[in-house]
């Protein structure tokens, strides 16, 4: 073997036995071949675990190509050993420059591929609105609904919960923007029109996945998808005991903030890698509760609340099932489960014990926000909690559209407004959300904004009573009580809710129906001795009708309550005839004055 090594040494043994150009061309066709796999595939809708076998096969097959090149090497006679050829006469004039056609083709065609799509995915972003293409931030993601592929329907509890734990995770992330649960359950596991629904959220990325559960067993399947490009990110499949479910979310959302290269502070870091409880069954039970919770009905939420419970039950440490707790007792009287006088303590409490077991929750921070605001009446401690809850968890859309609560209060109008945004922002398609920037518009005198956004939002679904009454207040106040008058009608004919009945009764008597109106509040009169109705309701009927007496004594019924629509009365247009009266401005001073 000696006698046949050149002098050069190894260097230029490689040389020799063409070592050096199968490497090069190596590289270019295997390039070529990923370019194929990552342009092209997707088109075919060839599965992304495809693409990466074959950038694998192409890696594992380099350093096949160099052993096969250095031991054997091509003659006019066939492929023989290097050694065999070594000794065979030379042939005139043979020229070995095959290879250099097959790099110059296979890199000219690689580089046109890549080209191409760059180019193609140029002009799909390119026809698309700014909203769809450049515009949306790279940083931004929104995890769509999990399929439940458990043979038990009864587990899609779990897969909406995984969902919802993976988002919440990413939204203590505060360089990435999550979009809300509440937007994205508008849409199924694995939509066809990706680019459009990012568009619609705001989103450039979007989460895919499956959760299949059986006995003590999961597997988790999710892949991370540019939504404009189709792109897939990444992709991944978890088979854990339910035991490990934690540690699978903790990886997911880490990897995603991976991906995306958001900044990650060691706080983030540590929060995103928390296990809640050690304690599967109390974990189960806590989903339950949350899948209950989301559901934002005067049924369901009294069930969040025995789920929540018992989870606590079982883990009696369990600071997430303390702080469902404050957020369902927040809700109750808005849902007229119960008086304010009861609930908003009992949110206090939890809330206050959620954050003593675990600090760096934002959740109970914005409950405990909401009920400074509501039935303390303390707006300065109520923006330091949503300031708090917002530190904590900067994705948290609710935490920012409550907190235009105590602001509208302290008649900040354009934190207001900007808090308000900030939620539609990461919670684009929630319709209470939307309403909500209206309702404070109206409040502001931005009647114009008022009637442009109510009516964005009705798009979104026409039915929704919140927000047609909103535009129904906006065209009262605009001089437009004739137009006014049967988007109020309608708004109270969706929903047996006393606000909506109140808006219309002082409508209808501002318009000349006096008897109806009078009507209407006999029903909220009567209605008030068996169930909760607010004192506002019935102020804003008899100020209407020219009863500013007993608007007054109503409005002071309506502070002993807590009634969250007293704190607005200042700003409230339905209230303008009580402006100058001393008795209402001592009533303003009794909400708002103390600790303004």
């Amino acid at each position: 073997m000696a006698n046949l090594m050149n002098p050069k040494g190894f260097f230029g043994e490689l040389k020799r036995r063409n070592v050096y150009k199968v490497a090069v061309a190596y590289a270019v066709v295997g390039w070529l071949i990923a370019q194929i796999a990552t342009q092209i595939f997707p088109f075919l809708e060839i599965p992304n675990w495809v693409v990466r076998f074959v950038i694998v096969l192409i890696a594992i097959g380099f350093p096949i190509a160099l052993v096969i090149a250095w031991a054997f090497e091509a003659t006019p006679e066939g492929i023989k050993r290097t050694e065999v050829a070594d000794t065979m006469p030379a042939v005139a004039g043979q020229k070995k420059h095959a290879w250099i056609y097959v790099v110059i083709v296979g890199a000219a065609i690689s580089v046109a591929l890549f080209f191409l799509g760059r180019y193609t995915a140029q002009s799909r972003e390119g026809g698309r609105s700014p909203a769809a293409a450049g515009s949306l931030p790279q940083k931004s993601i929104a995890v769509l609904p999990f399929d439940n592929l458990s043979r038990d329907p009864d587990n899609a509890f779990f897969a909406e919960g995984v969902q919802d734990e993976i988002l919440t995770r990413l939204a203590k992330v505060a360089d990435l923007k999550v979009i809300a649960r509440t937007s994205t359950q508008k849409f199924k596991s694995a939509p066809e029109n990706l680019p459009d629904i990012a568009r619609q959220l705001g989103a450039l990325n979007i989460l895919e996945g499956s959760v299949q559960k059986a006995n003590d067993q999961v597997r988790v399947n999710v892949q991370l998808i540019n939504a404009l490009t189709n792109a897939h990110l990444w992709a991944e499949i978890y088979d854990r005991k339910l035991t490990d479910i934690f540690a699978v979310e903790s990886d997911i959302a880490k990897t995603i903030a991976d991906t995306l290269q958001a900044k990650l502070t060691g706080s983030e870091k540590d929060a995103m890698s928390k296990k809640p409880t050690a304690n599967p069954e109390a974990y189960e039970l806590y989903l339950k509760g949350r899948f209950f919770w989301n559901k934002r009905t005067s049924i369901d939420l009294p069930k969040s609340v025995d789920y929540y419970n018992q989870a606590i039950a079982k883990d009696p440490n369990y600071a997430l099932a303390y702080a469902g707790l404050a957020d369902a007792y927040v809700l109750y009287p808005d849902y007229g489960v119960g008086a304010p006088a009861e609930f908003y303590p009992k949110a206090k409490e939890t809330a206050a014990k959620a954050i003593n077991l675990e600090s760096t929750l934002g959740e109970p921070h914005a409950a405990l926000g909401l009920v400074y605001t509501n039935f303390d009446r303390d707006f300065p401690k109520a923006v330091a909690e949503f300031e708090r809850a917002i530190q904590l968890n900067p994705n948290y859309a609710t935490a920012h559209q409550w907190f235009n609560t105590p602001l509208m209060a302290l008649e900040q109008w354009d934190r207001a407004i900007a808090e308000s945004k900030k939620a539609i922002e990461l919670d684009p398609l929630s319709l209470i959300v939307n309403a909500d920037l209206v309702f404070v518009y109206i409040n502001a005198r931005r009647f114009d904004d008022a009637l442009a956004q109510s009516r964005k939002t009705l798009e979104m679904d026409p039915n929704f009573h919140v927000v047609r009454g909103y535009l129904a207040e906006a065209l009262q106040f605009k001089g437009k009580l004739a137009e006014a008058l049967p988007e109020f009608h309608a708004a109270a004919a969706a929903t047996d809710e006393p606000f909506s009945h109140a808006l219309l009764g002082q409508a209808c008597a501002r318009a000349g129906s006096r008897d109806e109106a009078q009507q209407i509040l006999a029903r909220l009169e009567e209605r008030s001795r068996t169930r909760f109705v607010t004192g506002w309701s019935i102020a804003v009927i008899r100020l209407s009708l020219g009863d500013k007496d007993g608007a007054l004594v109503a409005l002071e019924t309506a502070i002993e309550q807590h009634a969250p629509e007293v704190l607005s009365i200042k700003s409230d247009p339905l209230f303008d005839d009580l402006h100058g009266d001393p008795r209402f401005e001592a009533l303003v001073q009794k909400i708002i004055g103390a600790k303004k």
